[in-house]
Order: structure tokens, then sequence, then C-alpha cells
């Protein structure tokens, strides 16, 4: 809370900075733009990170880092130094910060409660926060007007302390490896493979996308919506920013009950449909309060629908990919909200604050209907707890390295012909599953002699690509395996054939032979 106090404080003095070095709405909106960009483009890289480091340590840096930038935007500042664009860039790095922190604070969560608290332990982060989004901004108006935007930059170099210290003395449990960890670019590339694969994070992607692009216009806009619409100053622009935060406290403590009566996919809808109500409010009220009232409503929208949409992004993906899975999820949120600001900026200053507001609210109300099509999984009860304490890797005979491959697996089945289309469903699922997890090259054939015998193949890149993918199947994965088994008709358990591709091409042969180590080379590392 301390530290959402003084970004909030900081956020404040920007915006409102920059109405005094520019006179362009576009430059204004840009100053919620430069903040959410880098987590748009940084947020996938800091995942990786948090998988395959401590989160603690990732978060202390992050701090560490804001904290720098923090000091050197109070020093410009002081001295008289700071121009617009100079202004976006310190809020830019101090976004960089924060796109590094955020997926690590939020698979962190998961390090502190069991998964059947996991709910509600997001709403009361989502509270916490919006306690200090409901005071903040309005005490930063106050202190913006009575000694400078320099002031909310000093402030929030300080609110970095607090955080800093508790990560230094929290002692969270290690995580256990077997195996090495991924590089970085692989890393990003499982978590990008795992999520477009998975058709629940998907809808989420696509309606988080939708959301932050359109509702994103009321925050972006708001320092205008004070000095034009309301005709006020810095105190007017805090008690929207301070309405906007009471709605958000609001809005999480209404989240339980709301998720009790309605469907997910409803409560979706309503914030879609009320946020652009807000939207309308704000372009047509000329009285603080009724705008008050307004974004009020939008803010109870936005915790609402934000919280709904991390807890289904953290109950469908396992803990190998968390912090990936959050951070593609921020990328296409945050996305939303970078090209909006820009957008909603451009229409502002092309025609009017009125005119972006109400455009805003019809593609509200477009993203509401797009959940015809793409519906919000319900709260999913999937057991993703790993199965492999429960899988033993496989002897083998040749002396196999962690990077022998690529290695094939093939896997003989044998399906009645009345049971072949519930036997092709269930494997248009498994294939799935393999692809997800880092399988590639997989096939399923048919014997031409015997039609009741089938053979799945794939391949992994290497040995230790191949003991990873069954660290990464869960108990969820479990149960079609077990509709497949109980489809086989063979004596005994499906069998299971584990094989070292090898190269025979005349390119290949030749480099063994002018390799003088190629005798043992060629049966454990084959290309």
């Amino acid at each position: 809370m301390v530290s959402g106090f003084g970004a909030l404080i900081q956020m404040t003095g920007a915006s409102w900075m920059m109405t005094t070095l520019s006179d362009s709405s576009q430059m204004v909106a840009l100053v919620q733009a430069s903040t959410t960009l880098p987590i748009m483009l940084f947020a996938l890289l800091a995942g990786a990170l948090c998988d395959n480091y401590n989160n603690r340590i990732v978060m202390l840096y992050a701090n560490l880092f804001m904290l720098a930038v923090s000091i050197l935007l109070s020093l410009s500042t002081w001295f008289g130094l700071l121009t617009p664009w100079q202004l976006l860039t310190f809020t830019f790095l101090i976004g960089c910060g924060t796109s590094l922190k955020t997926p690590a604070w939020q698979a962190s969560v998961n390090e502190m409660v069991p998964r059947h608290d996991l709910s509600s332990a997001i709403l009361l982060n989502s509270v916490g926060f919006n306690l200090s989004r409901s005071v903040a901004p309005a005490l930063g108006g106050m202190i913006v007007a009575a000694a400078g935007a320099i002031a909310a930059f000093v402030i929030n170099a300080f609110s970095y302390l607090g955080m800093i210290h508790v990560l230094w003395r929290w002692k969270p449990k290690e995580r256990r490896r077997d195996l090495p960890r991924e590089q970085i670019a692989t890393a990003m590339w499982a978590g990008i493979r795992y999520v477009t694969m998975s058709p629940n994070l998907v809808k989420i992607l696509t309606r988080g996308f939708v959301f932050g692009f359109s509702a994103i216009a009321c925050l972006a806009l708001l320092p205008l919506i004070a000095r034009d619409l309301l005709k006020g100053g810095p105190m007017a622009y805090g008690f929207l920013l301070g309405s906007f935060g009471i709605g958000g406290v609001v809005g999480a403590f209404m989240s339980g009950r709301l998720r009790a009566a309605f469907s997910s996919e409803t409560i979706t809808r309503g914030a879609f449909t009320i946020f652009a109500l807000c939207a309308a409010v704000l372009a047509l009220s000329q009285h603080l309060l009724l705008s008050c009232l307004g974004i009020l409503l939008g803010g109870a929208c936005w915790v609402g629908t934000l919280s709904l949409f991390n807890v289904t992004v953290q109950l469908s993906a396992p803990r190998w990919v968390l912090a990936r899975a959050l951070a593609i999820y921020l990328t296409a949120f945050y996305a939303g909200m970078a090209s909006g600001s820009w957008l909603w900026g451009s229409v502002a200053d092309r025609y009017d604050t009125r005119t972006a507001l109400l455009a805003s609210a019809v593609c509200l109300l477009l993203g509401a209907a797009i959940g015809l099509k793409y519906r919000i999984p319900g709260r999913s009860s999937l057991n993703l707890d790993p199965l492999h304490d429960q899988w033993v890797a496989p002897e083998v005979e040749l002396d196999v390295k962690p990077s022998s491959g690529p290695v094939v697996i093939q896997v003989e089945y044998f399906i009645r012909t009345e049971d072949v289309p519930q036997f092709l469903a269930a494997m248009d699922e498994r294939r799935r599953i393999r692809l997800r997890d880092g399988a590639h090259d997989w096939t399923l054939t048919r014997d031409m002699q015997n039609p009741q015998r089938w053979m799945m193949t794939y391949r992994l890149a290497t040995w230790v690509e191949y003991l990873r993918h069954h660290q990464r199947t869960t108990m969820a994965d479990a149960e079609v395996s077990e509709r497949i088994l109980q489809l086989h008709q063979g004596s005994g358990k499906p069998r299971v054939e584990r094989l070292l591709e090898r190269q025979t091409d005349w390119l290949s042969a030749s480099t063994d032979r002018l390799d003088p180590d190629h005798e043992s080379r060629r049966e454990i590392n084959p290309l």
C-alpha cells in the first residue's frame, strides 16, 4: 500500500506536470502510455526470469532500479532541466521497473497462500492497491497544488524504501529444481506456446486487450476532463482519481458475492457495459460530483474485471509457467492500454475530449458483445498439480547426456473400430497437450494391414527437454491419458519406445569422419 501511494502520487504529479510543459492532448495521454508500454514490451521477459529465478531477487532489483530513476527525475525537476520528452523517458523507465516487478509480485501470491485461498488473496491485494488509489490521487493533487510536481516525485522515491526493506527480509521457500534452468529465449517461447495452445487463456487475453484498449480512455484523458470539461485544477483531477480508487475498493469487496451469484461471462459483460456508461457520463457531465459518481462506477468495474481475469489466469496455468502466463496476460492488457492511450489522445487532439470518450464507450459496448463468441471460462476446478512425482525417468542403455537428441517417442495403441471416433477426439486433446508442453512433429498413424493398430509419434529436441516435458504434465492432463487407456485393447499398457534420431546423409557422415571423437559422440549426441 505504501508503495502504491508513492506510485500514484508520482503519476498524478507527472500527468499534471505534462499539462504545464505541453499544450498537446496527445502528450498528456502519452504519460499514461509511457508507463504501460514497458509492460507490453518486457513483461514476458520478466515472466521468464521469474519462472527461472527467485521472485524475491527479481522484485528487489526492480525496486532498486525504480528508486534510482525516481531520484534522477526529482533532480531534473529541481534544477529545471525537465522537458516533455524527458518526462516521458523517466516515466517509461519507471514503467520498465514495474514490468519487471509485476509478474513476480503476482506469481508470488501462490507462494504465500494455498490454492483454495488464491481468489481471496488476489482480491485482498486489489483492496490494498485500491485503498491507496482512493486516497493517493487526491493527496497527490493537494501535494502538487501546494508544493509542485517535484514533491510528488520525491515522495515516490521514498516510498520504495519500505518495499526494499520487506523484500530484503522475506525468505520464501526455495523451489526444488531437478533440471537445469531454461535459457531465457527458450523459456519465453515456451510461455508463448503454452498460452496460445490453451483456449481458456486465449479468451482471457482477447477480452483483456479489448477492455484495456477501450477503458483506458477515461484514465488517460482524466487530466483533460478535469481541466477542459470540468474547468478545474489539480484538486479536481485528484478527486476524480480518488473516486476511481474508492470504486475499486467497492468493486473488490463486491466481487466475491458477484462471483457466487453470476457466471464469469455475465460479470465481464456487465463490467464492459457499466464502464461504457462511465465514459458517457464523463463525456457529458459538467459537474464534478456527477463525474465522480460516474468514474466511481468505472473503478468498481475496473477492479472487478481485472481481478476476475487475474484469478482465471492463475487457476488456468500450472506453477512452472505461471509467471509467464501472467506476463503474457499483462502484455495483452497493457498493449490495449498503451495503444488505447495513444488513439484516444489522438482523437481528442483532432476533435475533442468529449468525442474521444463517447467513441471509447461504443468500443466498450462492442467488447461486451464479443462475449457471444469468446466467453470467459468459469472458475476452473482443474487440478494443475504436477504429475512428475508419479513418473520415474526410464533407464536407458546408451550413455545419454542432457544434450543428446532429438528424442523420438512412439506409443502403440490397439483400438476397436467402433471406438475410433472417441479415440480420435481424445488424441486431438493429447496432441494439443504434447505440443503445448514442448513436443513437436506430433503424428498419429494407422496400420493398413492391422487397422486396430495405431502409433502416436512425437519429438523433443534433447533428452533434458524430454525430462522437462514430463515434469510439465499435470493431474488434469492425466485425465486425458486415462480416457485413452480405457479405449486401448492390447494386452497390458501401450508399448512405449524411446529413440535417438540419427542422420545418415553424406554431410553428417563427413563431419563425423573429421571429428576424432566421433565414435563415442555419435551414439550419445547425434544430429
